[in-house]
This record gives structure tokens, C-alpha cells and sequence, in this order.
């Protein structure tokens, strides 16, 4: 149980049940109001998190990378503070600037922006100060803290590349039409994201316009990722790229072949594929139901494109047949309606077959990590209609969800498995009291204490 772990009590049903008592709820008109206390908040975690980025010099990190872009004596807000300040709104769960209004109120948060929060005509202003070095230069320190949260004891690590759609109602700069498999025709941005598998972290992101989609254009970017993952792992650790048919691009295959990086691709199908899988009859049965009857077969298809023809070593096509697979796309060619065929693309021969479609997946959790980031970090939400200036917050958010796994991960392994919107109920939004005395600041909690360890 979650409550558990949240200091919170279970179930008491069985207890009542025998002492013959229901649960009865207190008339709400019967509880007086108090005094107004404005040492209250309700984002107490706040502090230990804030104890952590100081760990690990976040701040002195912003102020380097960015305190720049705001030069002059007479800057009351620097860049760098401003940044701190929508980590912190991040963190708590505010998708827009606009969440700033709000929690003016609340005496924690204001104090840890420094005593006072700016305009959000400021903080807009401040993130149109973005311009495409400084894009690069968050982008690098994202992916930075999260390759830091890869143990060093891994020595198999998968990278799962996608993109996804950001639907705007806007005029934003650079909302375009283009693939928008739910909202068909309208506006919208088309980011592209790589997030490690294994800690759920995010190494590399870009935000496009709406009318881009993958292709040659984008294989220099992705091989840039991959080598800054290779940079941060010991050589003997064996790297797995993993996408969606989207990475069916020769120059992408072809790039990951010659960079010794292991890949497992969704294939589109052709009718020259379709033709070789009609016609094979080596399929080997790895799954049958319970009258024995066959529910899966794997064969290693004989099919080459084209433009793979120049290869010395010639890639594997791996096909699935199976009755029981329900998601993506269901292509059926046999004469059995139940049962539908997938094919994947890889460089790894050693392998067993039947082993590749289930390691492939995997890469579902990234459609996880990305339904996170849009419903919990607000990454679908933009600022202001400036393109860079979305695209800053696009990353800031990114590096929010980067140090929150990698907080959670460090004072909380126990919650490391959870999503964002219950790691933030469990370490942040705790309610407390800011007190002051003796001219020391204190924060009291309520007891218990969460059972984290």
C-alpha cells in the first residue's frame, strides 16, 4: 500500500465491521476557523530538494551557463535565479508561468525565489532572452544530470528514441500542420526525445516545428546523443538503440551499424516484405495456448532493401506471427483473422529470434516516460508564441524530471519505480510551517516522517 509508505494509516473495514460501527463524516459546520497562519505552506519538500540541487551545484551551474544573458549592475532578477524559479514550479506540478500568481502566496516558496516573485511579464521576457547557443547549452546540461543518473554498474543499456506530438491553439512561432494522429490538420510541434530505459531519464531532446517528421535531416542529432551516452559508460558496456518504424531510415541503420551500436527497429512493411514472409515456411513455433495449437512463430526473413545491398554485413529482418499481440499495428495476410504479423530490423545476429520482438517491447516504456512528462511536467504547454522561448521551458522542464529521478532515486530508492504526480504527493507538496527565531529559519513537518528508507 502507498499510504504506507506516505506515513498514511490503511483500511480500518475489517476492525469496524466486527465492532458493529460505520464510518460516519463530522458536520463540516461544526468545525470553527482559526486564526490566518501565513507561515503555512504546502510545497514542503521543497527544501530537501533544494538541499540537493546545492549538492550538486545546479545553481552555481545556471549562474555560469546563463547569468549572462541579463549583464548590467542594475538586474534586480538574474537569469540563473529566474531558471532555479522554474525548476521550482516545475517540480511542484505548475505547467504554466502563469502558476506563479498563485503561488505568491505561499510563504516557502517565496522565500526559497529569494523574497520576492517577479511579474510573469518578467519571467516571459527572461525566457525570449534565449537564443540557439544558449538552447544547446541547457540542452547539455539536461542530458548531463540525466546520464549522471545511470549507475556505473550497468553493463547493458537501452536508449529508446521517439517523438511525439505537442498540440497548440495558438499562433505560436513555428506551429505547423503536420502528423497529429488525434487532432488531424491542427497546429502543433513535433518534439523528438531519447530517454535511457533504465532510470527513465531523458539524454537528449529537441523541439521542431510541427511539419517536421523523422528523417535523414535528424540522424546527425540522434548520433550525437548516442556518443554522449557512449562518452559517460565504460567501453564495455553494449548500447541498444530502439524505435518505432519511424527509424526505419537507411542512414540512420547504417550510422548506428558503424558506431557498434546494437539496434532493434519496427520495419514498415512493403509488398516485398510481405511477399517473403508469405512465401517462407521455416517458422519456428515459440508459444502455443492450451489445446496446443500455435500462438506465436518467429522466422529470420531472407529480405534485403535496396539500398542495404552496399553492406558487407547485411542486417537481420526478424518477422512475428502471432494470435495474441494487440497493440500496434495488426497486419493480417493469413487466412487466420486472429493472427497478425510485425517485422524487425537489427544488426544482432547472435541473438535467438524469438528473444527480439520481446526485448523490443520494452521500448513501451517510453510512451510511459512521455504521457508522464505531458500530464505531470506540463510538456505539452507552452509560454509565450516565441519558439526558442518554448523551447527553453520545453527543457527546462526536461532537467525537472531529471533531477526529480535522480532525487528520488538518491533519498527515496524505494519510490524510485513510482511516476511523478505520486513522488511529488510523497517529497514535495508536504505541508508544513516556516517559522523564524533566534535569526535562524526553520521548517517544521508533520509527523510521522515519511517511511522512505
Amino acid at each position: 500500500m502507498r499510504r504506507d509508505v506516505v506515513g498514511g494509516k490503511r483500511g480500518q473495514g475489517h476492525r469496524l465491521q466486527r465492532a458493529g460501527r460505520k464510518v460516519c463524516r463530522p458536520k463540516a459546520e461544526c468545525i470553527s476557523d482559526g486564526q490566518p497562519d501565513a507561515t503555512l505552506t504546502g510545497v514542503g519538500g521543497l527544501v530537501a530538494f533544494g538541499r540537493f540541487t546545492r549538492r550538486y551545484g545546479i545553481e552555481r551551474e545556471l549562474r555560469r551557463r546563463f547569468n549572462d544573458l541579463k549583464p548590467g549592475s542594475g538586474v534586480v532578477y538574474p537569469m540563473a535565479e529566474q531558471l532555479r524559479l522554474l525548476l521550482d514550479l516545475a517540480v511542484v506540478g505548475e505547467d504554466r508561468v502563469l502558476a506563479l500568481e498563485a503561488l505568491a502566496a505561499d510563504r516557502l516558496f517565496v522565500h526559497l525565489a529569494g523574497g520576492v516573485i517577479p511579474s510573469i511579464d518578467t519571467m516571459y521576457r527572461d525566457l525570449r532572452r534565449f537564443d540557439q547557443p544558449r538552447l544547446v547549452s541547457m540542452e547539455e546540461m539536461m542530458a548531463t544530470h540525466g546520464l549522471s543518473a545511470l549507475p556505473s554498474s550497468l553493463r547493458h543499456v537501452h536508449v529508446d528514441l521517439d517523438t511525439t506530438v505537442e498540440t497548440l491553439f495558438g499562433c505560436q512561432e513555428g506551429a505547423l500542420p503536420g502528423p497529429n494522429p488525434r487532432y488531424h490538420g491542427r497546429n502543433s510541434y513535433h518534439p523528438m526525445l531519447a530517454v535511457v530505459a533504465e532510470t527513465g531519464t531523458c539524454i537528449g531532446a529537441e523541439l521542431r516545428p510541427g511539419d517536421r517528421s523523422f528523417g535523414d535531416a535528424d540522424v546527425p542529432t540522434v548520433m550525437r546523443w548516442i556518443a554522449r551516452l557512449r562518452g559517460s559508460l565504460s567501453p564495455q558496456t553494449l548500447v541498444t538503440a530502439r524505435m518505432d518504424a519511424a527509424g526505419d531510415c537507411t542512414e540512420l541503420l547504417e550510422n548506428l551499424d558503424d558506431a557498434s551500436v546494437r539496434f532493434i527497429v519496427k520495419l514498415r512493411w512493403s509488398e516485398a516484405l510481405l511477399g517473403h514472409a508469405l512465401v517462407h515456411e521455416c517458422w519456428n513455433i515459440t508459444n502455443r495456448d492450451a489445446f496446443d495449437h500455435p500462438t506465436e512463430r518467429v522466422a529470420v526473413l531472407p529480405f534485403a532493401r535496396a539500398e542495404w545491398s552496399k553492406r558487407k554485413v547485411p542486417f537481420r529482418v526478424i518477422a512475428l506471427r502471432s494470435t495474441e499481440r494487440r497493440s500496434g499495428q495488426q497486419l493480417r495476410i493469413w487466412d487466420d483473422p486472429d493472427e497478425s504479423v510485425q517485422f524487425y530490423v537489427t544488426n544482432d545476429w547472435l541473438t535467438p529470434p524469438e528473444e527480439i520482438p520481446f526485448e523490443y517491447d520494452g521500448r513501451a516504456e517510453i510512451e510511459t516516460v512521455i504521457r508522464d512528462l505531458k500530464h505531470s511536467l506540463g510538456l505539452g504547454k507552452v509560454p509565450s508564441e516565441s519558439f526558442d522561448a518554448n523551447h527553453a521551458m520545453f527543457l527546462i522542464k526536461l532537467l525537472a524530471h531529471n533531477l526529480l529521478r535522480r532525487f528520488v532515486t538518491e533519498t527515496a530508492p524505494r519510490l524510485a519505480y513510482w511516476r511523478t504526480p505520486w513522488v511529488r504527493r510523497a517529497l514535495i507538496l508536504r505541508p508544513g510551517r516556516l517559522l523564524r527565531s533566534g535569526r535562524q529559519w526553520t521548517l517544521r513537518l508533520p509527523p510521522p516522517a515519511l517511511r522512505i528508507e
